[in-house]
């Protein structure tokens, strides 16, 4: 069976080490220690697809909480109907949130198509920056001031 240093799969997949070992402080990995004092980690091919899971959920936006209870029901396999359905849940629960967020941005930028517009109209106008609103040439303001 391969095994990867954490180098290795940081190299692979794009990240930190520090962000492996932090996938492992979350229980989402458990590589094996050896060496003196256990202080090298040697991932087997369970680790590396443990993380290959851990970092597409997180690309789907789940939490790490979701993802380690989808990642954990796959060590057993006997009971794949109840972890799709699982799976399902979670991504109706995140499509949900998704698209409350996409209606909220929606709504942030129609109100600054609206904002934009307004500042268009009065540049058009030629009132921008200028005191109450008065179009006036500049050199005119000064001669009625004389």
């Amino acid at each position: 069976m391969p095994t990867y240093t954490i180098t290795e799969l940081a190299r692979e997949f794009d990240v930190t080490p520090r962000a492996i070992r932090f996938y492992e402080d979350q229980g989402l990995l458990s590589p094996k220690r050896e060496g003196a004092g256990g202080r090298t980690r040697v991932y087997n091919a369970r680790e590396r697809t443990r993380l290959k899971l851990t970092l597409r959920g997180k690309r789907l936006g789940l939490s790490l909480s979701e993802i380690k209870a989808l990642v954990d029901m796959y060590e057993s396999p006997k009971d794949t109907e109840a972890q799709l359905k699982r799976f399902l849940t979670v991504l109706a629960q995140h499509r949900e949130t998704l698209e409350r967020q996409r209606e909220d941005l929606e709504v942030t930028l129609a109100e600054i198509a609206a904002h934009e517009e307004e500042c268009r109209r009065l540049i058009e106008q030629g009132k921008a920056g200028k005191p109450g609103g008065a179009s006036r040439p500049a050199g005119r303001k000064l001669r009625d001031a004389a």
